[in-house]
């Protein structure tokens, strides 16, 4: 059964949940051939009228804040790590009442907190999060081993005098990559920190692994995850956020106008800077369906949003057809770090969000309007 992107209002983002069922399925298999537990990184989506799908496979969240914690708590019930920077003051009384594991990002956070995990009756599970200081990834913003970041502890500024409490390592490194990055980092991994592993219950290897993308290698993720538990017998985790969302959703927008200013220039009732930020931030150009590379196709198109940001353009297109106003485009892989990124510049309305799947149909789950506006402003 097709989706009737017509039907839906504009603009949109649609998840179905055929695809998103193929992905967990995937990631099932890993926990099965493993005995790892896999998390969805609720930084990268977090629908949570999903959860109930998301539930009957994965063991639970990993969230960057109270909020966050507080949604996988409510919404998925079962397991919640969290992992930020540093932590509010005010709120780890709650972040201790509602997560399983709490990673710390430094060895002064952890003693800041230490006697208050240690007084809760909630057992709580403590980590640290190491920086290997190797990493693969090319874009800086993205890339948690550049000199001087500010996430995760070094070798050379580890205290394992300090460990007395702490359960687990965590490291990230990782973004949209394959396992033979993992498998390289790993190594390193050991290298440096392969002593204090061994004192540990369990290993966290972090997000950023593509497991669901086709051209993935499962089977060396299986034996990068399988050398930690062979050589240290740790628990694993892994928290993938896209992994879980990776091609699962859509954008379906509207043209509103066509200008022209040395070349074709749609403007659409969707924006880059506001629904689907990362192509601005990464930057990237999502694909559209029935649509190509500029000049592919005889009609070539540069699509831009309705904000008043110069720079708010999606990117340059081409169809076999010249498109009109009214036409409808449908964005692809649009489920994660869409929903959780968008903002209301310019008050610019945020997108429905619907589902599908062959029981329902189209499930329109949520819609927006002016006080969902006003209530973030004073």
């Amino acid at each position: 059964m097709d989706i009737d992107f017509s039907i839906l209002p504009s603009p949109c983002y649609i998840v179905d949940e055929r695809l998103l069922l193929r992905n967990l399925e995937i990631l099932q298999y890993v926990q099965q051939r493993t005995g790892c537990s896999i998390l969805l990184a609720l930084k990268g989506f977090s629908m949570y009228s999903v959860f109930p799908l998301v539930g009957k496979y994965l063991k639970g969240v990993t969230a960057s804040s109270l909020f966050e914690a507080r949604l996988g708590h409510e919404e998925l019930g079962k397991e919640v790590h969290i992992y930020a920077p540093a932590y509010v003051d005010k709120e780890f009384d709650q972040i201790m009442d509602t997560c399983d594991h709490i990673i710390f990002n430094s060895f002064g956070q952890w003693n800041k907190f230490k006697a208050q995990v240690k007084n809760n009756k909630t057992k709580t599970s403590c980590g640290i999060r190491v920086n290997p200081e190797y990493s693969e990834i090319e874009t800086p913003i993205y890339d948690p081993c550049y000199q001087h970041s500010r996430l995760g502890v070094t070798l050379s500024n580890f205290r394992p005098e300090e460990l007395d409490g702490i359960e687990g390592l965590h490291f990230h490194t990782m973004c949209e990559q394959n396992s033979d990055t993992l498998a390289r980092t790993i190594q390193v991994v050991d290298q440096k920190f392969g002593e204090f592993i061994k004192r540990m219950k369990w290993l966290n290897l972090g997000g950023g692994h593509h497991i669901t993308r086709p051209d993935y290698d499962i089977e060396t993720l299986v034996r990068s995850i399988t050398f930690f538990q062979d050589k240290y017998g740790v628990d694993i985790y892994l928290e993938p956020g896209e992994a879980v969302a990776l091609n699962t959703g859509f954008l379906v927008a509207k043209v509103l106008d066509i200008v022209d200013n040395g070349m074709k220039i749609a403007i659409l009732d969707t924006s880059a800077a506001c629904h689907m930020p990362d192509v601005l931030e990464m930057p990237y150009r999502p694909n559209i369906i029935d649509a190509g590379m500029p000049g592919e196709h005889p009609y070539t198109y540069r699509l831009g949003g309705h904000t008043c940001l110069a720079g708010d353009i999606i990117g340059d297109y081409s169809f076999r057809q010249p498109i009109k106003t009214g036409d409808r485009l449908v964005f692809c892989d649009m489920a994660h770090y869409t929903m959780v990124k968008n903002n209301m510049f310019n008050g610019v309305n945020l997108p429905s969000i619907a589902r599908f799947n062959e029981a329902e149909g189209i499930k329109v789950v949520r819609q927006f309007g002016y006080e969902d506006f006003k209530a973030r402003l004073s």
